[in-house]
Parts: structure tokens; C-alpha cells; sequence
């Protein structure tokens, strides 16, 4: 077998974020998708919302690329897996092009992606040139695909764009200031897909707007080669594994559950706010999402926080993150002043806040071994209940979460990525 795979790949980049990124990306999705062709996206960095949109718009599960939370050689392995079945693969950045460590120029550089960069360009004429120039020569190993306008005001201003831009770099194309092109957000990012009625129509309604100008050609074939990526021993056969996942509860990586499943795991999913029971399971896995959304739904269900409660004084495992820590305390309140009763078996209580409380990248050292993730929160939580450790945040002064356990249930506002230790994983869910 070949360790080497051909596929045309571009990273969508930008100079900031909420410049556009995720509706290019999902309006190149739809339309090479409608034309026939599998398409593949992957999403720069620690993301559950944005992928969402992707996955409607390419008809396939989307991945996260991230050289510190997964490594190089996991990163590696995803694109050479999705190289062999796909006629394109588009990764959308995160945030600005070269913000953070590592960054989207990063990921485009190992790998050699080239990179089309979305420019909000609203407020501006021809310094559209000079931004564009800078993002394709500030690193000149950078592979540069070219650059869309986007936000465009009117057929005048999309020339003024066009003809500020040096003559090495190409013009993709523009995309208008239309609300019918807008993704609408709230305090964690994206509006979840299945929220948006008609978010169908507004990804064809931007790939309509790149198909007119002719700007959708595939880019030139890109060389993926394999990690030989080992299989995790299955130190989980035969464990049921119950998932949460509704609209409480919907920020899963697909690779976290690909690792349970690799493990041996058996993954079956229910939901919170309408089952009154859970399926027949060993362990337990609550995932984050927006329990504030959904309080009075969460504290009538009864019958299931009853179940919940019965799961733990069981003694079988329970892996809460953030949002599915939040479910399982004495109460939680939203950022209006309604409270309502919450699982219970955590001794505390939270309260949403107006601003964000603490985002970055974290690592933690567990007596299981050293796990990555992330950490993106509105709510303050007070809880008498000693930590068993701290993450250690990758920012110099970012802020720790602390991570609790009792008895069989393992909770932290950490958002894990599995594949960063996946032998260790096990233990989270072993009966």
C-alpha cells in the first residue's frame, strides 16, 4: 500500500477572525459537493460549532487539525485517511492566519496546504492590496493560493478590491454584504447547524455567488503522506458506553469517539432533555454543550437525573466536560436569574456569566498519564469538593481548571481530546 496519497487541498485563512472563514469554506463544500465530487473538512484548532456548518455543507464528518492538542503525526494520519477517498479536502483556519502557537500558517506549512485568505473587506478600498500582500509574504515558505473579498458593498467597490491587488497575487473572488450570507452566533460562537431553519439555503446561496464568477476550480493535487499510526490495544471490549447528545449536549469530537470505538467500546447515544432513561450501559460520557439553554427541560426530566444519580451510586464510571459537568451539580443559573435543579451528585453550584470566563489550550497530568483539550466557559462554579489536579494552561498567564473526582466520576471543565493519549483514555470508562 502506498504511504502516499494525491488530493487538491486549500486551508481557508484570514487576517482576524469574523472575517467569513467558515461561510467560504462551507459555500466551497456545497458547491463542489453539488458538482459531483467528496469533499472532506477539517477545522484548524479546538471547534465544535463551526464544524457543525461544515458537516451540512460537505455531507461529512469534520475533523479538528491541531499540532499541539493531537500532534503532527495525528494530524497527518486524518489527512492521509481522507486523502484516499477524496476529490478535495478544505481545512478552515482559526482565528487570524498566524495568531497563536501553533497557528493556521503552521498547519498550512507542515503540510504544505495552500491558503486562500478571506479578507472582511467592508470598510476598506485599496489597502485590500496592501493586507493581502502582507498575509502572502510575511512567511515566505507559505504556499499562497490567493485571496476573496468578502462583504463586498457593490460591483464598484469588488474593482477597487481587484485592482489594489498586486499582480502576483490572484483574485479569487468576492463575496457580497448580504444578511442572507451571515451565520448568526451567540456567547460560545456559531448558532448550533440544526438551530439555523435555513442554513441549507444560506451555504447555496454563497456557493451560487462564487459558482457566477467562475472561481471554484480545483487547486492543484497536494502530497499526504502516512504516519503508520498504530491501533490502540482494546482495553474497553465489550464496554457499553452511554453518550449524551441532543441540543444540551453536542460538543463531541468525532476522533474522541473514534478512540472509544478503537478501544473496543460500544457507543450507544441518548438525550437528557427527552429520554427517561438511560440505555443499558457500563460507563457514562457527558459531553459539554448549552445545558443554560435548557434548564427548565433538564430540571423537569426527572426521571432521568433519577437514573443518572442511580448510574453513580453504582459505582460505574461517569466522564463529564464542562457542560455535562454543569448537569450533574445541585443547580445552575443563567445569565438571567433563572435557576433550576441540576443531577445533584456534584456538590455545587454555577451561575453564567455575561463574559467569558476562561478560554485557551490545557494540559493535565493525571495518575492516568498526561491528557490535552481545552477550555472555553461562561459560567463560574463554586464547588466544596477538593481537586484532584489543575491543567496547566499553554498560555503563560492563562488560567487553571481544576479537575474532580468521586468516586467513579471524573469531571472538569476541560473539553479532552482523547487522541492525545489514547491507551490512557481507557481508564476514564473502565467498569
Amino acid at each position: 500500500m502506498s504511504t502516499v496519497r494525491h488530493c487538491p487541498a486549500l486551508l481557508i485563512a484570514a487576517p482576524a477572525s469574523g472575517q467569513g472563514k467558515t461561510t467560504v469554506t462551507a459555500a466551497l463544500a456545497a458547491y463542489h459537493r453539488s458538482q459531483g465530487r467528496r469533499v472532506r473538512v477539517f477545522k484548524t484548532g479546538p471547534d465544535f460549532l463551526d464544524p457543525m456548518i461544515l458537516e451540512r455543507a460537505s455531507g461529512n464528518p469534520v475533523y479538528q487539525l491541531d499540532l499541539w492538542m493531537g500532534g503532527e503525526a495525528h494530524c497527518r494520519e486524518l489527512l492521509y485517511r481522507a486523502a484516499a477517498d477524496a476529490d478535495l479536502i478544505l481545512v478552515e483556519g482559526v482565528m487570524g492566519m498566524f495568531d497563536g502557537t501553533p497557528s493556521s500558517a503552521d498547519l498550512a506549512e507542515v503540510f504544505d496546504i495552500p491558503v486562500l485568505a478571506v479578507i472582511d473587506a467592508s470598510a476598506m478600498a485599496q489597502t485590500f492590496g496592501a493586507i493581502a500582500y502582507g498575509l502572502m509574504h510575511y512567511r515566505p515558505n507559505l504556499a499562497f493560493f490567493g485571496v476573496l473579498a468578502n462583504r463586498v458593498a457593490s460591483a464598484n467597490h469588488a474593482d477597487m478590491l481587484g485592482e489594489s491587488l498586486p499582480g502576483d497575487i490572484r483574485h479569487f473572488g468576492t463575496l457580497p454584504r448580504e444578511a442572507e450570507l451571515s451565520l448568526p452566533d451567540r456567547h460560545l460562537g456559531l448558532v448550533q447547524a440544526q438551530e439555523i431553519a435555513d442554513l441549507d439555503q444560506r451555504i447555496a446561496h454563497a456557493a451560487d455567488k462564487l459558482a457566477q464568477q467562475s472561481c471554484v476550480a480545483l487547486p492543484e493535487p497536494v502530497a499526504f503522506s502516512s504516519a503508520h499510526a498504530a491501533e490502540p490495544r482494546r482495553s474497553l471490549a465489550g464496554v457499553k458506553i452511554a453518550v449524551a447528545r441532543d441540543a444540551a449536549f453536542s460538543f463531541l469530537y468525532h476522533a474522541n469517539l473514534d478512540v472509544l470505538r478503537a478501544l473496543g467500546a460500544e457507543l450507544t447515544f441518548f438525550s437528557p432533555l427527552t429520554d427517561t432513561q438511560l440505555p443499558a450501559a457500563d460507563s457514562l460520557y457527558l459531553p459539554g454543550g448549552y445545558p443554560e439553554l435548557h434548564l427548565q427541560q433538564l430540571q423537569d426530566n426527572i426521571a432521568m437525573r433519577d437514573t443518572i444519580r442511580a448510574h453513580h451510586a453504582s459505582n460505574k464510571p461517569i466522564f463529564a466536560e464542562c457542560g455535562g459537568m454543569l448537569y450533574l451539580l445541585k443547580s445552575l443559573t443563567d445569565a438571567q436569574g433563572n435557576r433550576a435543579e441540576m443531577a445533584g451528585i456534584l456538590p455545587g453550584h454555577a451561575v453564567m456569566q455575561k463574559k467569558r470566563v476562561n478560554l485557551g489550550m490545557h494540559s493535565v497530568t493525571l495518575p492516568e498519564g498526561e491528557f490535552r483539550g481545552h477550555t472555553f466557559h461562561h459560567s463560574m462554579m463554586e464547588i466544596p469538593t477538593a481537586p484532584i489536579a489543575l491543567t496547566t494552561p499553554m498560555r503563560a498567564r492563562g488560567k487553571s481548571e481544576a479537575v474532580y473526582r468521586i468516586g467513579n466520576l471524573h469531571a472538569s471543565y476541560l473539553h479532552y481530546y482523547l487522541p492525545s493519549n489514547p491507551g490512557a483514555a481507557a481508564h476514564f470508562f473502565t467498569p
